[in-house]
């Protein structure tokens, strides 16, 4: 199917006609990548290559026919214009499939930023650059490369799905290890694996790897459809090395697409290559998946990633703020670690604004700005707070038992903070001091009083000391 408009022109041609249109192929490509944006340029055009010329018509060949119709539907009457402004005796481009044996100039590679001859690709040229085997581009989603095993932060709650991951990365199609099935809540560290695997593995320069979300997966099975080039979309699939499919939870209820999984699973497995997984569930909890789908999935590797833990939580966020050169205070981390345990990346999200906004005002971090930077996120995680939560945290914080809040012990390294967490539930919740002193072994209300007073004038006196109340407060407070 030819596009564009005829014209009665003359053809073009010139002695240099190849060195010449390498070097408007490499601005046109140039202004599509400016126009469609990085990912989508990745996604659907870095395979066209320069096949010839006939006349007023140039050729480009794509590898697949799905490919080729997709371009042709989304981007044809884009590149006919380009190629006729970049060069006036062209009016038409042709879309063709390549054949063994077509003469074409190689595709161009992603990151051309010149539009200097010397850049151009030289069909004839044994000493040009080969590029490594990629991620499948015109499959998958783009690998994150932030994302990688250095910026992994490991814990007890993720470490064995990171061994396994390592091991995958090293090793892919290891006895055990095939399928690698990595499942956790939402923003505990998945796809940051998935994306540390396929960037391991493109270093290596020996595979290929497809890496997309199970939506993205429906979504192109659809299109493969819809296009009549469902084996083309089979075929590029089963080409890969490695494929890995993330948030397969997505795929229950949607019966054909599982299916089309399935077979696409079992072909790869059985030939020798490395299925990498995620999902929010184990292989048994996903209800709603096909049995034999489920029962493939747990027959690899199957790794949990657990809750994070306090310190993990700490650790997280000692990497990034020693990484952003902002000076973060350790009480400003105790404070996000202890307020925001569910989710790493809103976690994150919450240290990244506090360090924008030091950054943008010239401000120091502290936890008075914290609290005001952060007040949504803070506010989000509001609860009423209990005199048996003061208890357990003001416990935690000064390491002693939780039993010795009600015990009979005077002991200064018991009593003060036993009288810090009096003094916090007559300030966070609405309890009497009588009330207050029976939750602390049924102490008096003027014992309560007492504490009250003596730790009122600790803070004013022992800067440390306020701070640790004031850390303990925000934490039980926001």
């Amino acid at each position: 199917m030819t596009i564009g408009v005829d014209d009665d022109e003359s053809a073009f041609s010139h002695v240099d006609e190849g060195k010449a249109l390498e070097k408007s192929w490499i601005r046109i490509c140039s202004r599509l990548k400016g126009e469609v944006g990085e990912v989508e340029y990745r996604t659907w055009l870095t395979k066209i290559a320069l096949g010839p010329v006939d006349g007023d018509e140039i050729t480009l060949l794509l590898p697949t026919r799905f490919l080729r119709d997709w371009v042709r539907s989304q981007y044809g009457d884009r590149l006919s214009e380009l190629w006729n402004q970049e060069v006036s005796a062209i009016r038409r481009v042709e879309l063709q499939v390549a054949r063994p044996g077509d003469p074409v100039a190689p595709p161009l590679a992603l990151e051309e930023k010149t539009t200097d001859a010397s850049t151009a690709p030289q069909a004839d040229s044994e000493d040009a650059p080969r590029v490594a085997p990629e991620v499948k581009s015109d499959i998958a989603a783009v690998l994150d490369s932030r994302f990688t095993f250095d910026t992994f932060v490991v814990g007890k709650p993720n470490e064995f799905a990171y061994a396994c991951a390592r091991r995958v990365a090293e090793k892919p199609s290891s006895v055990g290890f095939n399928p690698l099935f990595l499942y956790g809540g939402v923003g505990l560290g998945k796809t940051h694996l998935m994306h540390a695997i396929g960037a391991e593995l493109l270093q290596s320069g020996t595979v290929s790897v497809a890496y997309m979300s199970a939506e993205k997966f429906m979504y192109r099975f659809i299109a493969a459809i819809r296009s009549q080039s469902t084996m083309e979309f089979k075929e590029q699939l089963r080409s890969v090395d490695v494929l890995m499919i993330d948030d397969l939870q997505f795929l229950i209820g949607k019966d054909n697409t599982q299916e089309e999984f399935f077979h696409t699973f079992n072909a790869l497995v059985d030939a020798g290559r490395q299925i990498i997984v995620s999902a929010d569930k184990s292989p048994s909890d996903l209800s709603g998946l096909e049995d034999r789908l489920r029962t493939r999935l747990g027959c690899g590797m199957v790794a949990d990633i657990h809750a994070t833990t306090f310190e993990l939580r700490i650790s997280i966020l000692e990497s990034k703020a020693a990484a952003s050169g902002v000076v973060v205070p350790s009480k400003v981390l105790e404070f996000l670690a202890h307020k925001i345990t569910s989710n790493v990346r809103e976690l994150e999200g919450a240290l990244n604004r506090l360090i924008a906004h030091a950054n943008l005002f010239g401000r120091p971090v502290t936890l008075e700005a914290t609290q005001d930077v952060l007040h949504d996120i803070l506010k989000a995680h509001d609860r009423r707070v209990t005199i048996e939560e003061i208890q357990k945290k003001v416990a935690e914080h000064w390491n002693i038992r939780l039993t010795d809040m009600s015990s009979a012990r005077r002991a200064r390294a018991v009593a003060r903070p036993r009288q810090v967490a009096m003094f916090l539930a007559k300030q966070l919740t609405s309890r009497s001091l009588p009330e207050i002193g029976r939750k602390f072994g049924n102490r008096d209300h003027t014992t309560v009083m007492h504490a009250v007073s003596r730790v009122t004038e600790l803070m004013e006196r022992d800067t440390a000391f306020a701070e640790d109340v004031e850390l303990l407060r925000r934490m039980l407070e926001s």
